[in-house]
């Protein structure tokens, strides 16, 4: 059995960690938090009736937070929408917004928008929302680790209702740990397994209130456990070993996330497969999204490789292409096929070099006319314009080149891309240097 292999895996369904299967689907499963979703709760209240205001939900993780929001979610008569702070910019905002104002202007409907991670917004990015949570167009959901009224704008706050959320107790972790192992539909209930007292105790006490961390942690210790006529067995032993291993392997609420994908990245870029392997390893058995895994590739491959060798960005585009067809576990054989082939890829940066440096000059500089002859001379009265006037067509010159002025007059002589010596990109640093060389000869 491999690190990715499981004996509750073997369906052809993407694989799900057990935390995401066991995710509750209505109030009367979650676990927890009595004070904001007890009887009588304003939160109890405004679900059932499906009469939702903003709210801001606060609290540590694996506490339940985009729980309670997906609960919210199956409850409301509102259209849905999630997105990710970590993610997400101010153009995915406003198109979502933009969409909402419509949703309502057409049929009357409010759009719930679901901010995961909230507080990772800045203070303009937070702006946008303010007008439309105003105008009830949205109803903002948040949720956040950190204290809102430290990172959260002031006029949000003022218009949004802040629900604490406060870590599960010991009693509450066993709860959702003994569901789990009798659930035979979404949990372990299928298996044959027999945990010791002991060893779920120590579970319970290790996850430190995180109801997330208890579940990853029960399903790798499970995946670690032997014993006789498939019978598993979990015990002290393969309680701590697999505590060892969560905490080895990832967290993605914890700067690890962020850690070792930076980590993968550099490995990469440092043309280090075995590396890259490994990391890539540890983000897909920590439950991290392939997806995220494979954009960060298509980045790479223009940012550090770009023409250095043009196949790679090709490579990294079908990677995630696999990934939205194949899914978990087998999409892993794509990311690490596309992974070597990147790490071992010659790299250059010319290319971010070359946008970058053309961004700032347009920053810094005033942005001069387009060159009349480069203008569009295609409808009627652009010639009287002058527009084309004096354009050079290339394909009627030796070699299809011509040396003629392309961009405005005072930028000339400013260049951006300057191809390195590695990979493809030498071969295009001689092609622009003989074509240069021979529109001198027959001039």
């Amino acid at each position: 059995m491999n690190l990715f292999d499981s004996e509750f895996k073997k369906e052809s369904k993407p694989y799900q960690p057990l935390a995401l299967r066991m995710r509750p689907r209505k109030l009367e499963e979650f676990v927890g938090q009595e004070e904001i979703v007890g009887e009588g709760t304003f939160l109890k209240k405004a679900i059932e009736e499906d009469k939702l205001v903003p709210i801001i939900l606060y609290g540590p993780p694996g506490s339940g937070k985009t729980s309670l929001a997906k609960i919210i979610a199956e409850a409301t008569s509102a259209y849905w929408e999630q997105i990710s702070a970590v993610t997400s910019g101010v153009a995915e905002v406003r198109k979502v917004i933009e969409e909402a104002r419509e949703r309502f202007s057409l049929f009357g409907q409010r759009t719930i928008l679901f901010i995961d991670e909230i507080h990772r917004f800045n203070k303009a990015q937070q702006d946008v929302l303010l007008p439309a949570v105003e105008e009830e167009v949205i109803i903002l959901i948040g949720a956040t680790t950190e204290n809102p009224y430290f990172e959260i704008n002031s006029p949000l706050i003022s218009r949004s209702k802040i629900l604490p959320l406060k870590p599960l107790s010991s009693k509450e972790i066993e709860l959702i740990l003994k569901r789990a192992l009798k659930d035979r539909e979404r949990g372990l209930g299928k298996e044959k397994i027999l945990i010791e007292d002991e060893a779920l105790q120590y579970i319970i006490d290790k996850s430190n209130g995180d109801g997330r961390v208890a579940l990853n942690t029960l399903e790798t210790a499970v995946f670690l456990a032997s014993g006789e006529k498939r019978k598993k067995i979990v015990n002290l032993e393969v309680a701590k070993e697999a505590i060892q291993r969560r905490s080895i392997y990832y967290d993605k609420d914890r700067d690890i996330h962020y850690d070792t994908i930076s980590a993968f990245i550099k490995s990469l870029r440092g043309s280090d497969p075995d590396a890259a392997i490994y990391y890539l390893a540890r983000m897909l058995r920590g439950g991290e999204d392939p997806r995220f895994i494979a954009r960060r590739m298509i980045i790479f491959a223009s940012e550090d490789i770009g023409n250095a060798d043009p196949r790679a960005l090709t490579i990294a585009t079908s990677a995630f292409e696999a990934v939205e067809f194949v899914g978990m576990p087998e999409c892993r054989l794509n990311l690490a096929q596309a992974a070597i082939y990147l790490a071992t890829a010659p790299k250059s940066n010319s290319v971010i070099k070359a946008i970058d440096k053309a961004l700032e000059a347009l920053e810094e500089e005033a942005t001069p006319p387009i060159p009349d002859h480069l203008k569009d001379s295609h409808y009627p009265g652009a010639k009287k314009l002058g527009h084309g006037k004096g354009y050079k067509y290339p394909h009627v010159f030796p070699h299809h080149y011509v040396e003629q002025p392309y961009l405005p007059e005072n930028l000339k002589k400013r260049k951006y891309y300057f191809p390195s010596d590695a990979g493809y990109e030498k071969k295009i640093k001689e092609f622009l240097r003989y074509l240069k060389e021979a529109d001198k000869k027959t001039s």
